[in-house]
Formats: structure tokens, C-alpha cells, sequence
């Protein structure tokens, strides 16, 4: 989704030592005294952006899935629809522990979102440019990892960890996540703040859930509702070659009770070219994180050192 990837909420860095085993997390103050959980505590509140995310087991994997429109936008023409989007992401909690911030969890994950024909709902392989006239091949999005660094409930400052944005209606939880992004573009050169270039873009998340559901210390997860809208620059398949305009992806999801409950569309491209995608990294996961940028990057590389090669035979 990721894209990507909730960069703020997630980031990228792999910090503190991982725990492994299949143990269960400390239980919160709210947990240990039977209390529903109370999200201006620290620990309980950390324990409710763990349950949103996956659950409250170690190594219990948890699957996103995500579906809606990807649009067009560029000055003085109306908006397009380009494509569908259907998207997956598949993770696991694992606890961390620091002997100052607690015992907390780091997540670890992978995603795929697929780009499909808006009329006829298949994915697309070659898809025809209709800003320059070029026929380009298609680049899934396929980011593997897409993982956290450690979230305790003490923040590096000394304060609680919270979750500000929350907020109570009845018995729905509301968490809005907002994530705008600026940073070094891997296909741009090297002087990007004297001549612009930077990957610019806003990832929006909003969260769903039952009060009833995730605040009850009995239940061992959550099962939230999701929306997703991301304004981007351009992918860099759709060979634009810097023209103006921007993308909108506007989707809608939920956390799922298994991978099996994915739709068919997702489930069959995954067999048949993203196998590993069926289950979250391993938690000790060591590797940077993906975006479509890296991953894009690698693939030219890939593709220019072949020729290269070729043509010195």
C-alpha cells in the first residue's frame, strides 16, 4: 500500500534487538487488571496501534487488502481513470524490548498492489500511454520488504507513545494517519536540492474499528476497515518523461481473517509470479525497504547490464 509504505508510521530504519519464539507480548496495566484498554496510556496505546496493525501474538501473520481507482490529474483537463487497483499486504508483529522504552514490537511485512484494465478488471501487462501514444510494459507494485523500525511505549524523547489523532464516536474508533513524504528520488541525479527531482507524495490512511472490539483485553486482535488515498508523481513504467501531473490512488479494504480470503485476482498473480508473498519476512528481517522507485531502478540496471553484455559478444 505501502507505498508507499507509511513511511512515517512504519519508517525504515532496523533498530533494537528482536525476540523471537512465539511468546505473547507483556500484557498492558488496562490487560493485566482486566480493564478495557485506555488509550491515554502509553502501553495500552501502543497495544492498540499493535492490534490495528496485526495482533497480539508474535509471528501471527496479519493480510491488508485494499481495493479501488487510480486517476490522473493534470492542470487545465479533467481527471482520468487510468486504472483499477487491487492490493495486498501481508505482515507479523514481533516484540522488541529496550531496557528504558519497554517492551514494545516491530513490524515486518510485504505488499503487492496490481494494476488492472478498468474495463475489463484484468491485470494489465502492456498498457497504452494515453498522454504520449507509447505502448509500456507494466510494473506491478511488488515492494518486498516494507518493514518498521521498533515502536515502544516510551518514545525516544521520554514521553508515552499516543496516538493523537484517535478519537471515539459511539462504539467506532476513528485513526486517521497522514503521511506526507519528501525524499531522495534513487532515479533522479544527485544535486535534487538544487534542481528539484525529489519522490513528493501524501499517503493517507484511515482506520475503522469497533471500541468494543480492539479496546477488550480478550480479544487477541482487531479487524479494521481501511482507506487509502496516495497522491504521487507519475510511475516511472508510465514513461512520462517529466510531464506535469500528478496520480491520485483512492482505495478501500480491510484487515482480512487469512490470505485465502483475498480475491482470486490477487491470490493467482501472487502463484504465479510473487510465491514468497504468501507469508510476512522473517522478523529478524535485516534488508532496507522497497518502493516502486528502488525496485524499478534495479529492474533498468538489470535490464541495461544485459544488453551491455550481449552487445560486447
Amino acid at each position: 500500500m505501502k507505498n508507499r509504505k507509511m513511511k512515517k508510521l512504519y519508517g525504515a530504519a532496523i533498530l533494537g534487538a528482536l525476540i523471537l519464539g512465539g511468546a505473547f507480548f507483556s500484557a498492558p496495566d488496562a490487560m493485566a487488571k482486566g480493564k478495557m484498554l485506555d488509550p491515554a496510556n502509553g502501553a495500552d496505546a501502543l497495544e492498540i496501534m499493535k492490534r490495528t496493525q496485526c495482533g497480539e501474538a508474535d509471528g501471527v501473520p496479519a493480510v491488508y487488502h485494499w481495493a479501488g481507482n487510480v486517476y490522473s490529474r493534470i492542470a487545465g483537463e479533467p481527471d482520468r481513470l487510468l486504472f483499477k487497483g487491487e492490493g495486498m499486504n501481508i505482515r507479523q508483529c514481533v516484540r522488541v524490548e529496550d531496557p528504558v522504552r519497554g517492551v514494545g514490537y516491530r513490524q515486518v511485512s510485504r505488499e503487492v498492489m496490481l494494476y488492472l484494465d478498468p474495463k475489463t478488471g484484468k491485470v494489465l501487462r502492456r498498457w497504452d500511454n494515453p498522454f504520449t501514444g507509447e505502448n509500456v510494459e507494466v510494473m506491478q507494485i511488488a515492494n518486498d520488504p516494507v518493514n518498521s523500525r521498533p515502536s515502544y511505549p516510551k518514545n525516544a524523547d521520554g514521553s508515552d507513545y499516543s496516538l493523537p489523532e484517535l478519537r471515539q464516536q459511539g462504539d467506532w474508533l476513528f485513526m486517521p494517519v497522514e503521511v506526507p513524504l519528501f525524499y531522495h528520488n534513487v532515479l533522479a541525479g544527485d544535486y535534487q536540492d538544487f534542481v528539484g527531482n525529489k519522490y513528493h507524495a501524501m499517503e493517507i490512511f484511515d482506520f475503522t474499528m469497533r471500541a468494543s472490539e480492539i479496546l477488550d483485553p480478550k480479544s487477541k486482535t482487531a479487524y479494521p476497515s481501511i482507506s487509502w488515498v496516495r497522491i504521487s508523481d507519475w510511475m516511472p513504467w508510465m514513461k512520462m518523461r517529466g510531464r506535469q501531473g500528478q496520480m491520485v490512488f483512492n482505495a478501500m479494504g480491510a484487515k482480512l481473517k487469512n490470505f485465502d480470503e483475498l480475491p482470486s485476482v490477487l491470490k493467482d498473480e501472487i502463484k504465479l509470479n510473487y510465491p514468497e508473498y504468501t507469508s510476512p519476512p522473517p522478523g529478524d528481517d535485516p534488508r532496507p525497504n522497497e518502493t516502486t522507485w528502488t525496485v524499478f531502478k534495479k529492474m533498468i540496471d538489470a535490464d541495461r547490464a544485459k544488453k551491455k553484455e550481449a552487445a560486447g559478444k
